[in-house]
C-alpha cells in the first residue's frame, strides 16, 4: 500500500516506512527539510501556538503528502489504442525482458494517471506509451510550502526530466529543478551549478539521478531548499518562502535513454509514485490547517490574533502593530489597540507606529461614553472625569451643566453656538468632532498630539483641546483672540472689533 508522508503524530517516527519514498533521500536532505519540526509533532505541549505561560510562538502545521489520492493530467497514456510494452528487469539479461499489453479499456491492463497518487504503491504505475516526451501536472488545491517532491519509477529513470512549478494555478509557470545526464546540451545549464543569495530563487540542473539503473524501481528526487545559502534561515528569508510556494507543479519527462535493448515503439515512461511533501502556507501562525475554503482550498487554523486563510493579515482590531509573519525567535502576535473599552474600532497609522519606537500605532475610531482621542483616554468637552471611576468604567466622563455668564468666565464660548442668554454650548451636543476633538476657536489647527491628545493652544488659551482661557486671561468677543489679559479694558475690545468679527 502507499505508506502516506508524515501522517498525524507518526510524522517524523515514519520515516523508515516500508515503500515509502522518504528512506530514500539523503538524510542531509532530510534534516534540511524537517529542521523545524510542528510543536505539536514533538510533544511539547497541548498547544503549539502557546507555552505554558500562554505566551505565543512560532507554531506550523503539520507536514502531509499534498499529491495523495489527487488527480493528475498526464499529457499520454497508454492504452488507446491497445500497446505491447516492454522492460527489462537486470540490464544486459535479454532473459529478463518483460513485455506486457496496455489496454486502457480493460481495467485490469489499464495504466491511468490516478495511479500515480493511489494508495497502490509499487504496485501500481503510470505508463505513458511509446512518446518521446510527456508530462505529468498535479493541481495541489491551494497555496503550500513544499519540502520534497519525490517520483519513484517502474521503467528506467529519465536521461532529462524538469519540474514546474505554478504559484497562480497553473497560468504561468516557473523552472523549479532540471535533471539530465547532460545539461548544457538539454536546458543550457551548467552542471551543478552552485547557487548564490542572488539566484536563490533560479532553478539549477544536475546529473543526479538520471542514470537509467536501477531500471525499475529508481528514484528522482529534490528538496527545493537543498543547496540554497540562507536555507537555515528559512523563516527569515522572504524569497525562500516565496521559492517553496506553489499551487500547481508539473513534471516533464523530456528524454529517455537510448540502447537499453528496447524498440521505439516498446519503450514508455512509466511512474508508480508521484509525492508532493509539504504543509499549508501559515506564515508561523497556524498548527492546523483543514477547514476548506472558497473553491475547497485549504485554510489555516489562524492563532495569534490573525486571519485570513494563510494567517496573512490581524483581526479586526488587532492592529496596534504591523502584521508580520512567526518566526522562531518571535512570534509576532497581533495586538489590540488600546481603547479603554469605549471601542471596538480601531486603525492602523505607520507614522506614529514609528513615532513611538514602533512600539503602538493603533487609533481608536468612534469612541464611546463621551470619550474622544486616540486611546479614548480623555473625556469630550462638556464633560470631565469622575476621578472616582477607572478610565475604563462607562461612567469614566460625567457632564456638567454650564450656566456661568460670559463675563469673568474662564470657559470658552463657542459664537455660533452660544444662545441670547449668554449660555456656554456644550460642543458635543452640536458638533461631531475629530478624535482629536480640537475647539474651533482656542485652538490653532484641528491637529493634536496623537499620543497625549494635546491640541496646539492659541496665545492665552489652555487646557487638552484648548477650551478654556489660562490663568490670569479672561474671554474675549473676537474669535481670533478668544482670551484677553484680564488687565485690559474690556470696553476698549468692543469697541474695535468689528460686528462681523463676533459671529
Amino acid at each position: 500500500m502507499r505508506s502516506h508522508l508524515l501522517s498525524g503524530k507518526q510524522a517524523g517516527l515514519g520515516l523508515a516506512t516500508t515503500g515509502h519514498l522518504l528512506p530514500s533521500l539523503p538524510l542531509t536532505l532530510l534534516s534540511l527539510s524537517f529542521q523545524v519540526m510542528p510543536l505539536a509533532l514533538l510533544g511539547l505541549a497541548s498547544d503549539p501556538c502557546y507555552d505554558a505561560a500562554r505566551r505565543p510562538r512560532y507554531c506550523l502545521p503539520e507536514p502531509a503528502d499534498l499529491a495523495a489520492g489527487r488527480p493528475v493530467q498526464a499529457s499520454a497514456t497508454c492504452g488507446r489504442p491497445p500497446q505491447r510494452l516492454c522492460a527489462f528487469r537486470h540490464p544486459g539479461d535479454a532473459s529478463s525482458r518483460r513485455c506486457r499489453l496496455c489496454d486502457g479499456a480493460d481495467p485490469a491492463a489499464a495504466h491511468p494517471a490516478a495511479y500515480l497518487t493511489d494508495a497502490g504503491g509499487e504496485a501500481t504505475c503510470w505508463q505513458s506509451g511509446p512518446v518521446a516526451n510527456a508530462s505529468l501536472t498535479l493541481a495541489l488545491g491551494g497555496r503550500f510550502e513544499l519540502l520534497y517532491v519525490a517520483l519513484r519509477f517502474c521503467s528506467p529513470r529519465p536521461h532529462s526530466l524538469a519540474f514546474y512549478k505554478s504559484t497562480d494555478h497553473g497560468h504561468s509557470w516557473t523552472p523549479f529543478q532540471f535533471f539530465s545526464a547532460r545539461c548544457p546540451q538539454a536546458y543550457g545549464l551548467p552542471p551543478a551549478s552552485a547557487v548564490s543569495r542572488a539566484s536563490e530563487h533560479e532553478a539549477i540542473c544536475t546529473a543526479a539521478q538520471t542514470d537509467p539503473t536501477p531500471l525499475v524501481g529508481g528514484l528522482v528526487a529534490f528538496m527545493p531548499l537543498a543547496g540554497r545559502p540562507l536555507a537555515r534561515a528559512f523563516e527569515y528569508s522572504p524569497v525562500l518562502q516565496d521559492w517553496v510556494t506553489a499551487t500547481d507543479l508539473r513534471v516533464a519527462l523530456d528524454r529517455r535513454h537510448r540502447g537499453l535493448g528496447l524498440r521505439g515503439r516498446e519503450a514508455s515512461y512509466g511512474v508508480s509514485e508521484l509525492q508532493v511533501g509539504g504543509r499549508c502556507r501559515c506564515n508561523g501562525h497556524a498548527a492546523q490547517c483543514g477547514a476548506a475554503g472558497p473553491g475547497g482550498a485549504p485554510q489555516c487554523q489562524c492563532r495569534h490574533n490573525t486571519a485570513g486563510p494563510e494567517c496573512e493579515t490581524c483581526r479586526a482590531f488587532y492592529c496596534d502593530r504591523p502584521w508580520q509573519r512567526a518566526t522562531p525567535s518571535d512570534a509576532h502576535e497581533c495586538v489590540a489597540c488600546e481603547c479603554n473599552r469605549h471601542s471596538h474600532r480601531c486603525r492602523f497609522n505607520l507614522e506614529l507606529y514609528k513615532l513611538s519606537g514602533r512600539k503602538s500605532g493603533g487609533v481608536c475610531l468612534n469612541c464611546r461614553h463621551h470619550t474622544a482621542g486616540r486611546h479614548c483616554h480623555y473625556c469630550q468637552p462638556g464633560f470631565k472625569r469622575d476621578l472616582a471611576r477607572p478610565i475604563t468604567s462607562r461612567r469614566a466622563c460625567k457632564g456638567e451643566q454650564h450656566r456661568a455668564l460670559l463675563r469673568g468666565s474662564s470657559q470658552l464660548w463657542h459664537p455660533h453656538l452660544g444662545t441670547s442668554e449668554g449660555k456656554l454650548a456644550t460642543l458635543t451636543l452640536h458638533v461631531s468632532f475629530p478624535a482629536c476633538q480640537c475647539h474651533p476657536i482656542g485652538a490653532v489647527s484641528t491637529m493634536c498630539n496623537q499620543t497625549t491628545g494635546q491640541c496646539q493652544c492659541k496665545m492665552g488659551v489652555t487646557g487638552l483641546t484648548c477650551n478654556r482661557c489660562a490663568q490670569g486671561f479672561q474671554q474675549s468677543r473676537t474669535a481670533h483672540i478668544p482670551c484677553i489679559r484680564k488687565s485690559a479694558p474690556y470696553t476698549y475690545w468692543l469697541g474695535i472689533i468689528p460686528q462681523t468679527e463676533l459671529m
